[in-house]
């Protein structure tokens, strides 16, 4: 039976669930959908509170910042004359959200925007589902897929009178998400021919930034700043002041495994996730976006973007070097770039898997060629000086010299004489 012909019998359900007298599994037989039980389940386990709203608005400052540089500003005369126009008069909302659930414009009938304040469905607050629980923008990011909540299908008491359908939009190019379109008014604006209606939207839309993107301009080249990790001096930071002169600045441990962590998560890393990365002992966000900050003022702003944290422009680095040889087959180019471990002071457990996965990538390129040459280049790393595997195929490899043996013996000597 649908829910939508059962508006009272899902708010008793939502009650019952939320008072703890009926759990996720009963209620397969019941009018409330499963895409919905299990967001009631995510919105509970987060901590949100079902009588209270979404969070309070950003600064105006950061508000301004967000609606300028989000990739989905261009688009918004699109959005305005597919959707506000006719939204206005119609008591029906139009809003557009980042990626992580801010609401970035909230535009359309000015009765139902005055109404809306009530519940916090303004720019600049947070309606991501961890934050205001079951909502169509919020849980359609959640999930990255089009979805319309009717009424008491909401998680919040505060938005039971009100019904949405909302969108996801990509990027055109890399497929990343981007936020989403979202229309919310009375139990009209949750049909199927309004899911049409702003499907269409958002397809117009990604179609708009793909557009944009093939007329746009070709950048200027600059020259690409560069990051050292590898070995056991301290970590640098290279690149080239405005008048092309080289700058070098020594990298606090954080910083290194920040930027690090950065190059290998080019689709972006939220502050929580990052932290989590960083130290897997609970790491206080602020204290990440603190040092974020600091980075920023060390390296220069324009490198690193928020929301989620990215790097904005390429960064090359001897990590990366040796990465990009073992790729493409490279072994020697590989042992070029490699001067040591990755980072070896670090604590964070992803560098440390990083680290782990570099050197054991690199060893198992060159144990398993029939190179004695490279063979001989990684046994002198730090890494391969204790390499019993290595040693041993030393000395019996095909081309090797009795002196070459002779050392060999005696080192596997010495690593057996100290492991006892």
């Amino acid at each position: 039976m649908s829910p939508r012909a059962l508006p009272a019998k899902v708010r008793a359900i939502h009650d019952l669930f939320i008072e703890g007298r009926v759990d996720a599994d009963s209620l397969d037989t019941t009018p409330v959908r499963r895409v919905i039980v299990e967001s009631w389940q995510r919105s509970l386990a987060t901590g949100v509170d079902p009588d209270m709203g979404a969070r309070a608005a950003a600064a105006v400052a950061s508000l301004t910042e967000l609606r300028n540089t989000h990739p989905l500003a261009p688009t918004l005369p699109l959005i305005r004359r597919l959707l506000v126009d006719d939204a206005v008069g119609a008591g029906v909302l139009v809003a557009i959200t980042a990626a992580d659930g801010t609401l970035l414009w909230v535009e359309g009938d000015h009765g139902a925007r005055r109404k809306a304040e009530g519940m916090n469905f303004v720019p600049g607050s947070d309606w991501s589902e961890r934050a205001a629980g079951t909502n169509a923008p919020g849980t359609a990011l959640a999930l990255d897929r089009e979805l319309q909540i009717l009424g008491s299908e909401h998680f919040s008491r505060t938005v039971h009178s009100w019904s949405c359908t909302a969108v996801p939009v990509h990027d055109p190019a890399t497929g990343a998400l981007l936020g989403a379109i979202d229309l919310t008014g009375g139990s009209a604006v949750a049909t199927p021919q309004t899911l049409a209606l702003v499907r269409a939207t958002a397809v117009a839309v990604e179609n708009q930034l793909a557009l944009l993107r093939l007329t746009a301009p070709a950048e200027p080249e600059t020259e690409t700043a560069r990051l050292t990790v590898l070995g056991a001096d301290r970590p640098r930071w290279r690149m080239a002041d405005a008048e092309g002169r080289p700058q070098s600045s020594v990298l606090t441990g954080r910083h290194a495994d920040i930027l690090v962590l950065l190059i290998r998560h080019p689709e972006g890393l939220s502050a929580d996730h990052l932290a989590m990365l960083l130290d897997d002992k609970d790491l206080d966000v602020v204290t990440v976006r603190a040092e974020v900050s600091r980075l920023r003022r060390v390296i220069g702003s324009s490198y690193i973007e928020s929301r989620p944290y990215r790097l904005l422009a390429p960064v090359s680095s001897d990590m990366g070097e040796v990465y990009d040889a073992l790729q493409a087959g490279n072994v020697s180019a590989a042992l070029d770039a490699y001067s040591g471990a990755l980072l070896p002071q670090s604590v964070s457990p992803a560098i440390a898997r990083l680290r782990t996965e570099l050197s054991a990538g690199l060893r198992e390129a060159v144990l398993t060629g029939s190179d004695l040459g490279l063979l001989r280049r990684w046994l002198a790393l730090p890494d391969g000086r204790d390499d019993r595997q290595g040693w041993r195929v030393l000395h019996d490899h095909a081309d090797a010299d009795p002196l070459a043996r002779a050392q060999a013996r005696g080192h596997l000597a010495g690593i057996d004489s100290e492991l006892g």
